[in-house]
């Protein structure tokens, strides 16, 4: 069997940040080094608490959870308790975790962690605000060529924004630190609205998840029936969009994925479009191609690989 792939899953959980981590969990190929917790759909004390309920959902309380930036690098915490609930992770009743919150900080655990890994051997999996990775890249620019690649789900472009008309939620809070991630030169996938628009929860895709019987299967339902809800009025479809779990199923079968290199700025300025994710995907500009910009994907395929890794858990 082939060595499998070291990550590390920053994240701020989150019902689709928690399919995510339940799909590496569910995956053999992937070795979890950490999970780092960041403030973004909840506030930080929640998104620490929540990435532990899902390790303890999998039978993982082994999995490190790490507790990073309680806020933005520049400005204010935005939160989507409108559309994750309270809790973040609304629908379920899950109980309060018992594994241990880690002591370090989740910042110097990312820089130590690529400090002392072998070069090119780790994937930072950025499912929330980029704040975590920037604060590192800050603290610590030698680890920028040390990291195998970002994959990061985040932006749009065609699809525009879902919290502003051209920002979307992970960019939109903390853009400053998106700035720094996408200047960074470490290699980017990026997961845009412009692909996981195309991954809805349809009810029979969700019934999946029931039927395969487990205290997992029917725990992601659950999920999903609660988090679809805000997309299914606002867009009007049958299911919402799932869209953190594309940034694993990347790694495990790319092939589900099609998009094309391009340069992605970020605005930092304007308020109008703060957080706005250009990207020149028609090569207009002679800004340098810094992210593989994902725009299509086989979502049948996406979701049987979901349903077959969910079911080993």
């Amino acid at each position: 069997m082939p060595q499998s792939r070291k990550i590390i899953i920053d994240t701020d959980p989150g019902q689709d940040d928690a399919v995510a981590i339940l799909l590496a969990l569910g995956s053999a190929e992937l070795e979890i080094v950490g999970i780092t917790a960041v403030a973004g759909n909840v506030p930080l004390k929640l998104t620490e608490k929540n990435a532990r309920k899902i390790c303890e959902l999998a039978g993982r309380p082994d999995i490190k959870v790490y507790a990073g930036a309680i806020r933005p690098l520049m400005r204010e915490l935005v939160t989507a308790e409108e559309v994750h609930g309270k809790t973040g992770l609304n629908g379920p009743q899950l109980p309060e975790p018992k594994m241990k919150l880690q002591d370090q900080y989740a910042v110097d655990f990312i820089v130590e962690t690529l400090m002392t890994e072998e070069s090119g051997t780790i994937t930072l999996c950025a499912l929330g605000p980029l704040t975590n990775i920037a604060l590192a890249l800050i603290r610590e620019p030698r680890i920028a060529p040390r990291i195998k690649e970002i994959v990061l789900m985040g932006g749009g472009f065609f699809e525009g924004g879902n919290v502003t008309p051209t920002a979307e939620f992970n960019i939109y809070v903390d853009p400053q630190a998106a700035d720094v991630v996408f200047k960074s030169g470490i290699p980017i996938v990026m997961m845009p609205l412009d692909v996981t628009h195309k991954a809805l929860t349809t009810a029979k895709r969700t019934q999946a998840f029931r039927a395969l019987g487990t205290k997992v299967g029917n725990a992601t339902a659950e999920m999903l029936e609660f988090f679809e809800r805000f997309d299914e009025e606002k867009y009007g479809t049958d299911g919402g969009p799932l869209h953190d779990p594309c940034v694993i199923a990347y790694l495990l079968k790319p092939d589900l994925f099609k998009g094309r290199n391009c340069n992605v700025s970020v605005e930092t300025n304007s308020e109008l479009t703060m957080g706005m994710t250009v990207i020149d995907w028609w090569g207009v500009t002679k800004r340098p191609k810094n992210a593989m910009v994902m725009r299509d994907i086989d979502h049948d395929g996406f979701f049987a690989l979901l349903v077959e890794r969910l079911g080993r858990l």
